[in-house]
């Protein structure tokens, strides 16, 4: 039980996975920083003056001087989690998928392997096959 525990986690997928969650998680705070210091303040430049913000007040108030608490509508922190969203996607793909991609492509012309050759029999064509060739056997 231990040594498949161990086999487990030894796996070349884990591993990976794990690297991954890892320096996802570090990017995305680099990201997210980006995201915070410039592109919010240009989108706080669009809202109003009085918000601070791109967004919109359904009940106005101030708590200190009416008693009534403020609900504001905060559109840029909706804007700016997709402007973080975008940014790590693109990142991600450009900087691991499309390099993996062709890494992969050159092991397999390294390999000798063509992607373009005939695909290989399904479970069902191969038992069709060999029924065929039992009934021609017991014809004969």
């Amino acid at each position: 039980m231990i040594q498949g525990f161990k086999d487990f986690i030894m796996r070349g997928n884990v591993v990976e996975l794990a690297i991954a969650v890892v320096i996802g998680s570090a990017f995305a705070a680099v990201v997210d920083a980006f995201v915070s210091a410039i592109i919010t303040p240009i989108l706080n430049v669009i809202g109003s003056p009085d918000a601070g913000a791109l967004g919109f007040d359904l009940r106005p108030g101030d708590s200190l001087v009416d008693g009534v608490d403020p609900t504001f509508v905060n559109i840029g922190a909706i804007v700016n989690a997709l402007v973080v969203f975008l940014i790590t996607a693109l990142v991600v793909y450009f900087v691991f998928v499309v390099p993996m991609n062709k890494f992969n492509e050159l092991q397999q012309r390294r390999k000798g392997i063509k992607e373009d050759g005939p695909a290989a029999p399904t479970d069902v064509e191969l038992l069709a096959e060999i029924r065929d060739l039992l009934k021609a056997q017991k014809q004969a």
